[in-house]
């Protein structure tokens, strides 16, 4: 049984493609730091969502407390 041979990575970066395995060690370098911080920024924007969900939560229920307090006029 033959097993499909694998694609070299390629790296796609402003519209061009680039064999990865051919690349120099410090442009590697630069493409696993942009990795790391695409990463960090997806999971900064998941916490930045949930802690809106929860502010928006917290609003609601600030919102049935004071319907029981009379405002200042």
């Amino acid at each position: 049984m033959e097993t499909p041979s694998q694609q070299p990575p390629v790296l796609t970066f402003e519209g061009l493609r680039y064999d990865l395995n051919g690349l120099p060690e410090d442009v590697k370098e630069l493409v696993r730091g942009m990795q790391v911080a695409d990463a960090q920024l997806r999971m900064h924007e998941d916490t930045l969502k949930v802690l809106a969900v929860g502010r928006q939560a917290m609003a609601s229920q600030l919102n049935d407390k004071l319907k029981t307090i009379t405002p200042l006029p």
